[in-house]
């Protein structure tokens, strides 16, 4: 193993890597053996999964590098297989190839009148046996270079599905999935898995079996041409080769797992550090957090040594080895060569030979350590594709029937908590009925966004049931419901592509007129054609360019377009000023016209026009009527907030 691998090794799996004592790979519930000994990655918090065997993982790669229905992927794993048989075969001839020509010249050594004629059988005869070597040379390239390029398309589609499939598998699993667990984690897993994938397979099918097959050749071709004591003295090199490989490459782990410990350490801290770049300034610390990074530098100074220093043993070893095993069969052959039983081109064979199988041995520690790696990453991958939704439809789930007209909703003694004896909603019960504006205003805690959550089926209530159109959503498909439903949430977060990108996003179907028309309903039409790009303008990541009130304008726009028979408005005027908020709100009146709206306000002043006004307490229903109503309650819990917010912005 060279200092080249090493570090593309180590490049390759720098990534968050965190390791207990006793060499677990901990996903959720469930404890993975690392074979390295103290390997483990993120918990991604994957509970109630079985254990993900290797059989398994094999079985489901073979399904991807031969998939049904698709022959010409088939026929390129045929193909790269044979390339690979004729790249070895090709391979072991060389030696023979040099033996013969190193034996013809030594034959006609002193043969000046043979050599002096160009057009002598002896020159073109020694020139054809130098060309085949050259040739046979050229060919074991040209066939594994050959092999690689047709394996690659089987690799790249295999990645590709599964890393789709993955990808989609994540969208279908429910929101308290995604919300016990970091999406950076879930995100490195599929890369990880999906190189994993591609490195076994590469391993596997053009490292290992093959080195097998090589040696197995090499041995027997030595055995048969030279005698059982070169058979012996090969396999016993590479024995001890591989033994001495492995037992040290097993060694080196716990070093390799300091050192990438403390590069993301160093990593973590300084991405830390650079994004509070501003709280650093603030309490003039920027001594302090060079100094702290500092420390872990040094951490990853003292591992990196040991790394180095444990590889530089590990390829003197290697090297020791081989080296004394070819010095063996060169004295075996050169007693063989003064005894008259074989000739020089037979020690130059066997050297050949030998020096080639060296070859790929050099990469063995890499591959095992690679291979344990790689099977650790596609573990993680497949335990989350076996991971099931909780939100799934019913066997006899049928599409929801919905109209503005009939898109009613109905709470009937609605239990729920996120956690364990928490209650959030306790026997709650309303109804909101077709083209009616309906508010739900409450303190915080009071379960509000509950209610869309589990109006959105993101959740399964405790208890009760929700009705939809009249039919209950446990019994309706997912997709049809949510399409029957737009939501403006209360924390908006955009996609990093255009504005334009995020506006369709809502009804990727609808024409830039009704586009733009959705944004002029929203009020954020004017502000971006102003901006020099106009609709193309970048938003950034998470729409961080953009103001808490133009993103929350973008949200409220592509509800519209959605053109759903239900909105819901998730604080949806939180972050505007009064005077955008009457605009809005003018707008929104349009919106929601001769359709079913639910709007979840903290300011009371938003929802005074709303033709029923539901008032949450502790997850209770606590009172219900329209504004007018519900101030004229001398105790009602809503004329109590309407006081507080009047006095708060009179004070203010």
């Amino acid at each position: 193993m060279t200092k080249k691998d090493e570090d593309y090794s180590h490049k390759k799996h720098s990534v968050s890597n965190k390791f207990d004592k006793f060499g677990y790979v901990s996903v959720g519930t469930v404890r993975h053996f690392h074979p390295g000994g103290g390997g483990a990655r993120d918990n991604l918090g994957i509970k109630e999964v079985e254990e993900v065997t290797g059989k398994d993982m094999i079985k489901a790669m073979l399904t991807y590098i031969w998939p049904k229905g698709q022959m010409d992927i088939k026929a390129r794993v045929v193909m790269a297989l044979s390339l690979l048989v004729a790249a070895k075969g090709t391979n072991v001839l060389i030696p023979f190839v040099f033996k013969y020509s190193i034996d013809y010249l030594n034959a006609h050594t002193g043969d000046i009148l043979a050599f002096s004629d160009p057009s002598s059988t002896v020159v073109t005869t020694a020139t054809a046996i130098l060309l085949g070597y050259g040739g046979a040379r050229l060919g074991a390239a040209a066939f594994n270079e050959l092999r690689n390029a047709v394996f690659a398309k089987v690799a790249s589609h295999s990645i590709r599905k599964l890393a789709k499939n993955v990808f989609l598998h994540l969208h279908k699993l429910d929101l308290s999935f995604h919300l016990s667990r970091q999406t950076g984690a879930l995100s490195k897993a599929i890369d990880r898995g999906s190189r994993g994938i591609n490195f076994i397979l590469s391993a596997l099918v053009f490292n290992i079996a093959p080195t097998i097959f090589e040696v197995s050749l090499v041995g027997a071709i030595l055995g048969y041409k030279c005698g059982l004591g070169y058979t012996g003295v090969t396999l016993g090199c590479i024995g001890l080769y591989a033994a001495y490989t492995l037992s040290v490459t097993q060694w080196r782990t716990k070093f390799r797992i300091d050192m990438n410990r403390a590069e993301n350490e160093a990593g973590n801290k300084a991405v830390d550090s650079l994004i509070n770049f501003e709280t650093v300034k603030y309490f003039n610390n920027e001594q302090f957090e060079a100094d702290q990074y500092d420390k872990v530098l040094k951490n990853y100074e003292k591992a990196s040594l040991k790394t180095n220093t444990s590889l530089a043993l590990l390829n003197f070893g290697q090297q020791a080895i081989l080296s004394v095993a070819m010095t063996a069969v060169m004295v075996m052959a050169a007693r063989n060569i003064m005894q008259g039983t074989m000739t020089v081109g037979d020690l130059v064979m066997v050297n050949g030979l030998l020096f080639q199988l060296s070859l790929p041995l050099n990469f063995l520690g890499t591959v095992y350590r690679e291979v344990r790696q790689s099977l650790i990453d596609m573990q993680t991958m497949f335990a989350i594709m076996r991971v099931q939704p909780k939100i799934q439809p019913s066997l006899n789930s049928m599409p929801l029937v919905i109209s503005p007209s009939s898109a009613s909703i109905k709470f009937e003694d609605v239990d729920f908590e996120y956690v364990k004896g928490k209650t959030i909603l306790d026997k709650l019960s309303f109804d909101v009925e077709p083209g009616k504006k309906v508010a739900i205003v409450g303190g915080s805690g009071s379960g509000k966004s509950t209610i869309v959550r589990l109006l959105y089926r993101f959740y399964e209530p405790k208890n009760g049931t929700v009705y939809v159109a009249n039919q209950d959503v446990r019994k309706v498909t997912p997709e049809t419901l949510r399409k029957a439903i737009s939501v403006v949430p209360q924390d908006t977060v955009l996609f990093h592509n255009t504005i334009y990108y995020n506006l369709a996003y809502g009804n990727f179907k609808a024409s830039p007129e009704e586009v733009f028309a959705a944004a002029r309903m929203a009020g954020i039409h004017d502000s971006v054609i102003s901006w020099p790009k106009g609709y193309d303008t970048e938003v950034g990541e998470r729409g961080l360019k953009l103001s808490g009130g133009e993103k929350q304008r973008v949200s409220i726009a592509r509800a519209i377009l959605k053109s759903s028979p239900i909105l819901i408005f998730d604080e949806a005027t939180s972050s505007l000023d009064s005077i955008t908020e009457n605009t809005i709100m003018d707008a929104l009146k349009v919106a929601t016209s001769g359709r079913t709206s639910i709007c979840i306000a903290h300011r009371l002043s938003t929802v005074v026009d709303a033709d029923e006004i539901l008032v949450l307490d502790k997850g209770h229903l606590a009172e219900k009527g329209n504004h007018r109503e519900l101030l004229s309650r001398p105790d009602s819990v809503y004329r109590k907030l309407w006081n507080a917010q009047h006095q708060a912005a009179l004070s203010s």
